[in-house]
This record gives structure tokens, sequence and C-alpha cells, in this order.
């Protein structure tokens, strides 16, 4: 199955151009599903017809879905906010606030990252087109899984060491306690919510079946936050293969009130395609009437591919290099453009056989191979797109042949 996740800052057209792609596509005879993770949904907006929580059928081979967290919350979540209700009632909080501490922080990004899983997952559909909230929400998606991996790992083994084998036993003797040990019914819904979500960075940073296409307009603030983006990105190795320019005005944009604009976005457009080459840029018009329905969106998918299939990868490119040099040291390089152009810092911290880097608020963990884990971090640095980290031997320590 093939995925599609579109992003970019907030008012750009993402969601038109995310869903001219399901047109076009569905039109080519690709079963294909089109799905907001947007809180403020414009997706059936843009279709101009209303969709659900579930897939509702649009056209032929088209199906469209957004997101709803709340009744994901009353399916996936309810024992759990109603162990957290409990707990708030007992220290005699009362009202609207029980209710909102049942839902904590990224449960909208998990439910919209186990979606994008199950379909994968059930094969029904040849593609998944995803329409993702704007960039800074979308980064946060992607940072969840790993954000919440600790609280996963703590919490089982709290339930397998602690709770089960020393508190429960002691809660049914002691009635206070009873009332703040959670049932084993409580813990069995938390596995599943993240099991439902584990994997999921490997299937996103699969480039074989994933890429994310960015859609801007010709702005400063917008390149800046595109620019942010994909070094984001790059940071969790998910690929970028397609960079859409969108309401641009075109050539045939006539009156003295529009030349200025016109000068202005093509100062941009060139910034664009000498920042963010080789990915393939497309420019996309500010049409003259309003994109709305399957047949203005039709054209747009037509003006975004002409004869090219939107399902084919455009562009590909590796994040890591790991390279040994002559004196034994190794260098691994991670593809991070705009680091040093937008003032981000790199940090790098290694624990053992782990290695983090943290760019701005974003955080990757990497595993090292074998013969890196047993070598020091001796530096960093960047070059040329590029952040370059030196390896070096730990004195006194035997290292791996390589």
């Amino acid at each position: 199955m093939r995925n599609i996740v579109f992003t970019g800052k907030g008012g750009v057209g993402k969601t038109s151009i995310a869903a001219a792609t399901a047109v076009r596509a569905a039109a080519m005879g690709y079963r294909t599903l089109v799905i907001s993770t947007d809180p403020a949904h414009s997706l059936g907006d843009s279709f101009d017809i209303e969709l659900g929580p579930s897939p509702v059928k649009i056209a032929e081979n088209l199906y469209g879905q957004e997101v709803s967290v709340y009744g994901d919350l009353s399916l996936n979540w309810e024992i759990v906010r109603e162990h957290f209700a409990h707990l708030m009632e007992v220290q005699g909080i009362k009202g609207i606030y029980v209710e909102e501490m049942g839902v904590l922080p990224g449960m909208e990004e998990l439910f919209s990252l186990s979606y994008i899983k199950r379909y994968n997952e059930s094969n029904e559909y040849d593609l998944l087109v995803v329409d993702c909230a704007p960039t800074g929400e979308t980064l946060r998606l992607l940072s969840i899984p790993e954000t919440f991996g600790w609280m996963l790992k703590l919490m089982r083994n709290l339930e397998k060491y602690v709770v089960k084998p020393v508190i429960r036993p002691l809660s049914k003797r002691i009635g206070r306690l009873h009332d703040f040990v959670p049932e084993t019914e409580v813990y069995d819904q938390v596995d599943h919510l993240f099991s439902s979500v584990e994997g999921i960075i490997e299937l996103l940073s699969d480039g074989s079946k994933t890429t994310v296409r960015l859609v801007m307009n010709p702005e400063k603030m917008v390149i800046k936050e595109s620019m942010r983006a994909l070094t984001y990105l790059n940071l969790y190795n998910i690929t970028v293969d397609q960079i859409v320019i969108n309401r641009v005005y075109m050539d045939d944009v006539d009156g003295q009130y529009f030349k200025g604009w016109k000068e202005i976005q093509k100062k941009y457009i060139e910034q664009i395609e000498t920042a963010f080459a080789p990915i393939p840029i497309t420019q996309v018009p500010l049409f003259r009437t309003e994109v709305l329905g399957l047949e203005m969106l039709g054209k747009v998918g037509e003006t975004v591919y002409g004869g090219r299939n939107p399902l084919d990868i455009f562009y590909h490119e590796e994040h890591v290099d790991i390279r040994k040099e002559g004196d034994g040291h190794y260098l691994m390089k991670l593809r991070l453009p705009f680091v040093s152009d937008n003032r981000m810092e790199a940090n790098v911290t290694q624990i053992g056989d782990s290695m983090t880097v943290r760019i701005g608020n974003y955080q990757k963990g990497v595993v090292l191979p074998t013969f890196l884990a047993g070598m020091r971090v001796a530096g960093a640095g960047y070059e040329d797109k590029w952040l370059v980290i030196e390896f070096r031997k730990k004195e006194g320590v035997p290292q791996p042949v390589s």
C-alpha cells in the first residue's frame, strides 16, 4: 500500500492539494482513501460534502474520512478515562475538569497514527492520502510514539513488578488504597492503544511505501517554516519527494496591483528552487474560481501531476551515511538541511549503544550499529547540509573488528 502525507504551514492550501491527489489517483483506477488528521477539519468542505469518523464514499474508487478524537476516545480510552475521573473525584475535583483530565496530551496524534497503521495492515486500499494538520502539529505527531514509549514501558513494568504482586493484594485489605489502584483492564487498554502505533515510525520512514509532500506559498514565513519541516522530517528519516508551490500568480494575471506581487513571488520561487533542489518542485496557479468539489479538484490534480502517476516516488535520498576514516575512527553523517540557515542548534548525546540527536524542540533516538556502540562521540559539526558526528575508540576498551 502506498502512503502520501501532505503537510505545510496553515493556510497554504494543503487540504486542496491532498484532495486533488486523491481525486487524480481514484480517476486512474486506484482504490483511494483520503483522511484528515487536522482537528480543524476542512477536507469535507473541500469536496463540498459531509465526511465522518468512518470512510465515506465520495466517488468511484474514492473514500474520505475525518478522524474524530472524541469518537475514538469512547471506543479506545473509556475505561482509562473513567479511572482518571474516579481519581479526581476521590480528591474532591468535580465538573468538567474531571472529564478533561481523562484526555491526555497527544491523544489526537496517537489515534491518527493508529489509523495509518490499521489501513496499511488491512490492504483495503491501494493509496492512503493523509491531510495532516499544519507543520508544527505534524512534527509533533511524528514524535509522539518515541515520546510516549518510555511511559508505556514504565506502566508495563509497574503493573508486572509492583502493582500486580504487591499493591493490588495489599489494596484488598486497605480500603483507601483500593481507590487509587487501577484495574487490570486499565493497563490492558493503555497497552492496546500504544501497541496499535508500534512500528508506525518504521512504516513512515520506509521510503518505498511512504513519502511526504510539502505544500507552500511563495512567502518568506512559509518558506522558513518549510525549511524547518524538511530538516525535522530528515531527522526522522522520512522522505520528502515533492514540493508544491501553491497559489502562484501566473503571467496571464494582469493589472498594476498584481505586478508587484508577481515580482515578489518570482523572487521567492527562485529561492525555493535553489534551497530545496534537487527535490522536484511543482507550481500550482491561483485559479480564477474557488477550488471546491470534484470538478475543480480534478483540474488541480491535472496541474500538479500532468501525465505522471501520483503514486510514483518522485525523489529519494539517503539520510544517513557512515564511513570509516583512515586512522580507524568513523564519521556518521545525518542529512539535516537548513539547520545553520535557521539558527537551529544540533545537540548530540550518547548513552551506551543509543544516541539522541536534538534539533530545536524535537529529538530522535538512534540505535547505533554494533561497531559504533563501543566507541565514543568525539565531536559534531555541520558541513554542507549534513550533521557530521565523529566517533573514536574508547581508551582501554577492546574494539570490534570491522
